[in-house]
């Protein structure tokens, strides 16, 4: 009886120990407020006709909406400490649509996904995971984005809007890929001030298919690519730069002249839902960022290019790139303000095609309650020219606006 007690205190004490070396944090957003905003968009149908609205479609929104300043989410992180600075961690972080009826949002039949991985890490080497994680270009643009990837139009890098129909160059994704599925992704601990990181994601599929009892080759489900990333911190000043390029085939029973020239491709894999919008494409992205913190304010420079290219014939693709500049600072100790501008271009089917130019800017504020509670405003304007590259683009303009209330938990 003596045994069997001091059996069970001693797996009590084990369990205990394990758990003391093990966490796990709860961790969200929810931001909620007033948006309002409106588009104008050329209706290509009517070209530069006369009449109503001289050819100009006009939509204008008013709403108390959500993720303003930050997508909402829900996410839990956790680490355990194997010994000999050895840990293994995890991440599973999903979005949340607290205006919406269902609890990620009506266009979701469950969570939608962020980010779920899970990792090693060695002390003094550096890390690896595996599952869908944030792309080397969005951790460098979020370190050095002055919005800090809000969704209010106006910032030329991130390109998002919120509440309004996102037209023209409004819409997150269309500037680089967010992040990927079935990736392999390494980063090296700070060595002098520098890190680096790279990913490796991976999902091909080859199929056959029977149409009218005749046996056809189904072709590739296939998306690969790959991504490296590099910073660099001296004193006040950080520098950053990523290189990512993906390729998504989709030949259907050996057709391969269905293309989607441009595409937010490997933006959450190749799955059957996004195939069709990223069909047989070489999706190259490039990015650099820095940083200079002088005090008063910090001070931020980015540059972007996304260039989307047919495998079938390399004289059909879209180009995108964009510059800004911005600056962030503390008004006062619980006031915070930012700035950015920046301008663009698209560049299509080569030479002769014209180039839709862009620009936008944004204004906003965070007025912070507590460390964990602030009150914010924003404001931001994006314009395109007439001029149409592709698809994509059509002249015309966009403004958002917002006031809402933003806690971290």
């Amino acid at each position: 009886m003596k045994k069997s007690l001091l059996a069970v205190a001693a797996i009590g004490a084990f369990a205990s120990a394990a758990q003391a070396q093990s966490s796990v944090t709860v961790y969200g957003i929810l931001d909620v407020g007033y948006i309002g905003g409106n588009t104008r968009v050329q209706d290509s149908a009517k070209g530069n006709a006369t009449g109503y609205n001289n050819g100009t479609t006009k939509t204008t929104v008013n709403q108390f909406g959500q993720g303003a300043e930050q997508t909402n989410r829900l996410g839990f992180k956790g680490v355990e400490d194997l010994g000999g600075g050895t840990s293994a961690f995890f991440t599973a972080e999903f979005a949340l649509a607290p205006q919406d009826q269902t609890l990620s949002g009506n266009k979701n039949g469950g969570l939608s996904n962020r980010q779920t991985f899970v990792g090693l890490k060695k002390n003094g080497i550096g890390q690896t995971a595996i599952g869908l994680q944030y792309t080397p270009i969005f951790n460098a643009g979020a370190v050095t984005d002055p919005g800090q990837y809000n969704n209010m139009t106006g910032n030329v890098i991130y390109a998002g809007s919120t509440g309004i129909s996102a037209a023209n160059a409004g819409t997150n994704n269309v500037g680089f890929t967010n992040r990927t599925a079935n990736t392999l992704s390494v980063k090296s601990d700070n060595f002098a001030g520098f890190t680096g990181s790279a990913i490796y994601t991976l999902n091909n599929i080859n199929s056959t298919e029977t149409s009218s009892s005749i046996l056809t080759t189904g072709g590739n489900l296939n998306a690969s690519g790959w991504g490296l990333g590099a910073d660099f911190t001296y004193h006040k000043f950080y520098i950053t730069a990523a290189y990512q390029a993906f390729k998504q085939l989709t030949v259907a029973n050996g057709d391969p002249t269905a293309t989607a020239i441009w595409t937010n491709a490997q933006a959450n894999g190749a799955t059957a839902s996004n195939l069709a919008s990223a069909q047989n494409v070489q999706d190259n992205q490039f990015y650099a960022g820095t940083t200079y913190d002088f005090g008063i304010l910090k001070a931020y420079a980015q540059y972007v290019s996304r260039k989307a290219t047919s495998t079938i014939t390399t004289n059909y693709y879209l180009k995108r790139s964009a510059e800004q500049i911005g600056v962030r600072s503390y008004i006062t100790p619980t006031v915070e303000a930012w700035a950015s501008a920046g301008l663009g271009r698209y560049t299509s089917f080569g030479t002769n095609q014209p180039t839709a130019n862009f620009n936008g800017w944004q204004l906003g504020s965070n007025y912070y309650l507590s460390k964990r509670t602030n009150l914010y405003a924003i404001y931001g304007q994006h314009l395109t020219s007439t001029a149409a590259a592709g698809s994509t683009t059509t002249g015309g303009g966009t403004s958002n606006y917002a006031i809402g209330v933003r806690h971290t938990f």
